[in-house]
């Protein structure tokens, strides 16, 4: 069986790459010209360069495929796509209208495949406050059903959650939507950079209230994926967790404990003072065009409190968490000093 992986370079993408090929999967890794293969072994993978910017760019790549490999793919799955941006605009273009051009140039070629997955993300939900079974007890909830509402609170979300809409109005196309919550583990660059910080012995943390929060490791997050493209029913969006709830000090905890860090200064902002440093930060990124870390999405995704999620619909397809955060930390960890990060 074909399958195509955009975004393979990336962090998810490309262990998504490796977990096709231990499937037994033909595997076309979609990416720029200018991505690195670096996490990609090259003698088993065969590479497509493929502009997401242009329908007509992208017809031309996918017809030069169709004629010398004679047909496209059985299986898509579409991981390509920002998550850090300067405005809406720029993740509109890459995550919603990208999915666009990919979708109408594979019309296009008559190259649809038996099915694509897309890679969403929670930020869909946004900051859900009620929910008909937890009514007003400020946590988000999962929408599985087309009579929840998700209100996203996030350009990246409202980037996602368009997309999404896109994809399940086409009716020619057979699609399932991932919607992970926070991804960790070897490659990956957001969390690194909490371990490199306890490293300098600092422990940064924002808001004073409890706060409520859920993972999945990469590898558990690859084999949903799979079991969700081989078996999910088409429409569907299914959340991914590793099925617990954590409290936010859990994550920095198992890393000083894996990092055998044991003084560390805690460093705990307030709100009022997270939000006048990405307003700063965001004024600074258009001012100097350059992308900052701390931005406005960043604000309203580290002030929510609750993220919780539903995996029950994953788990009657037969998904079954293999990592907790205590064995997946420790299993980053162990990377991180394996590829000398700390």
């Amino acid at each position: 069986m074909r399958i195509l992986i955009t975004g393979a370079s990336g962090f998810i993408g490309s262990h998504l790459v490796s977990q096709a090929l231990s499937r037994g999967y033909e595997v076309w890794a979609g990416m720029r010209a200018t991505s690195s293969h670096r996490y990609l072994p090259s003698q088993s993978v065969h590479f497509i360069t493929l502009h997401l910017d242009s329908v007509a760019t992208l017809s031309e790549e996918l017809a030069a495929f169709k004629s010398q490999n004679g047909g496209g793919w059985d299986y898509i799955i579409h991981a390509a796509g920002a998550t850090k941006g300067r405005n809406e605009q720029e993740f509109m273009e890459t995550n919603y209208e990208g999915t666009c051009h990919l979708v109408e140039a594979l019309r296009q070629q008559e190259m649809l495949p038996k099915r694509l997955l897309y890679m969403s993300s929670l930020s869909v939900l946004g900051a859900i406050k009620e929910h008909p079974a937890h009514p007003a007890d400020g946590h988000v909830y999962a929408p599985m059903t087309d009579g929840d509402v998700a209100r996203p609170n996030t350009d990246y979300g409202r980037s996602k959650l368009a997309s999404e809409k896109y994809l399940l109005q086409q009716s020619d196309l057979n699609v399932v939507i991932m919607r992970p919550t926070g991804v960790y583990g070897p490659r990956e660059r957001d969390y690194y950079l909490m371990a490199k910080s306890l490293k300098q012995h600092l422990d940064f943390s924002v808001g004073y209230k409890p706060q409520e929060i859920t993972f999945i490791y990469v590898l558990d997050l690859v084999e949903a994926c799979f079991i969700a493209l081989e078996r999910g029913t088409n429409g569907s969006r299914y959340l991914v967790s590793d099925g617990n709830t954590y409290h936010s000090d859990d994550f920095s905890r198992l890393l000083k404990e894996q990092m055998g860090i044991r003084h560390v200064l805690p460093v705990k902002a307030p709100l009022w003072l997270l939000y006048i440093v990405c307003a700063v930060g965001g004024l600074m990124a258009k001012v100097t065009g350059r992308m900052t870390a701390l931005n406005r999405d960043k604000y309203n995704i580290l002030k929510q409190r609750n993220w919780r999620c539903d995996i029950s619909p994953l788990l009657k397809l037969g998904y079954q968490p293999a990592w907790d955060l205590e064995r997946g930390v420790k299993a980053t960890v162990d990377w991180y000093k394996q590829a000398q990060w700390i």
